[in-house]
């Protein structure tokens, strides 16, 4: 019976790992490239995790909940992160030129996601901006996002409700407030629609 990529293989810890990066590292190179300023400081956040990932193999948890688990760790990862360069081991080296050679090309914030949504994202908190760019922009749905920043479901429902007030609020001003730089890409109108609709899964 073949397994998912987050299923134990409690004999070759080197194999799961290898399907644990091939099943998540495009989402999770997506999730680094919209908080980032620059794309080689998401590879720098994605070795971390992953690195995080190879040390704690048998933490991951099977199935589906391997992309949330290392979600959390992307999150963590990039709330305490500095920007400078540090000295990786082989596994940071390897990953960077692995994506060097695969990933496709950063895109456009300004071509991509409209203004005034940018604008009234950046004027909102860090956990309400969290919140909502994790339904909108990762595809999310509030249980999973539950699983990503440690909360109760319901916590987050009721958060997200507020945010979501709050957002629409802020595009009902639509102020020429100078627009700061969040360093999100919004992919689609879809993508849009899901940061203020509240008829999520």
């Amino acid at each position: 019976m073949e397994r998912t990529p987050g299923e134990p293989d409690r004999a070759d810890p080197k194999r799961r790992f290898e399907e644990l990066f091939e099943a998540y590292y495009e989402p999770l190179l997506g999730y680094a490239l919209r908080r980032v300023e620059q794309p080689a400081d998401a590879a720098d956040v994605l070795a971390d995790v992953f690195l995080v990932a190879w040390r704690r193999i048998d933490d991951v948890p099977p199935g589906a909940d391997a992309r949330l688990w290392l979600y959390g760790v992307a999150r963590r990862t990039l709330s305490t992160s500095k920007r400078g360069r540090r000295r990786r081991d082989r596994l940071g080296d390897r990953l960077r030129s692995h994506l060097t050679e695969t990933a496709p090309p950063a895109a456009e914030p300004d071509r991509e996601a409209p203004a005034r949504v940018r604008a009234a994202l950046g004027r909102l908190s860090d956990d309400d901006r969290e919140l909502l760019t994790l339904v909108g922009w990762e595809g999310l749905a509030p249980s999973e996002v539950a699983t990503v920043l440690d909360l109760e479901p319901g916590v987050v429902r009721v958060r997200l409700l507020r945010a979501r007030r709050r957002l629409r609020r802020e595009l009902a001003i639509g102020a020429d407030v100078k627009r700061p730089n969040i360093g999100g890409h919004v992919g689609d109108e879809r993508a849009t629609a899901r940061l203020v609709t509240e008829d999520g899964r």
